[in-house]
């Protein structure tokens, strides 16, 4: 009987894990098409924050980067924490420059914003550990010229070190 709670919790919690990463992904890729086509509505939005038209193609790659990392079961935190990123700055820009209601949309692009925080945050926390085998240096790709790297550091830190 307790294996099949366990199981049963195991695929429930599977269930909302990918519910989460789905939406997430789903909203973030659905802008890309205003992005990228450079529709009225999101060149405003960037013009208004002085960045068109590089801002809105680079937080389109960033966007669409985050969303595809969502969906790869072993990228699901990476993912989470480069979409936190992207719209922690959307956030931030509604409350301070845009506002909730952007050019009569009666705060969807903000509902939006905040259902993708949301569920990046809990994916992130949910999938810290992998974000702490990723950091850890037993992942790390081996270096196959050991005694090189610190040569070229040494040779960088005395040309661009502080000079007495």
């Amino acid at each position: 009987m307790r294996e099949n709670l366990s199981t049963m919790s195991f695929k429930r919690a599977n269930l909302f894990y990918w519910i989460l990463r789905i939406l997430a992904a789903i909203i973030m890729l659905q802008t890309l098409y205003f992005k990228f086509s450079g529709a009225e509505e999101s060149v405003y939005i960037f013009s208004k924050l002085g960045m068109e038209p590089w801002g809105r193609i680079g937080i389109g790659i960033i966007e669409l980067v985050a969303s595809l990392l969502l969906l790869v079961p072993r990228t699901t935190a990476v993912g989470a924490m480069l979409g936190l990123g992207v719209i922690g700055g959307a956030i931030f820009f509604h409350l301070t420059r845009l506002g909730i209601v952007v050019q009569s949309d009666h705060g969807q692009l903000f509902i939006y914003a905040l259902l993708v925080f949301i569920s990046c945050a809990i994916l992130a926390w949910s999938f810290k550990r992998q974000l702490l085998d990723f950091l850890t240096p037993d992942h790390a790709v081996k270096n196959p010229y050991p005694a090189i790297v610190p040569a070229i550091a040494g040779c960088i830190g005395k040309s661009f070190g502080p000079s007495i």
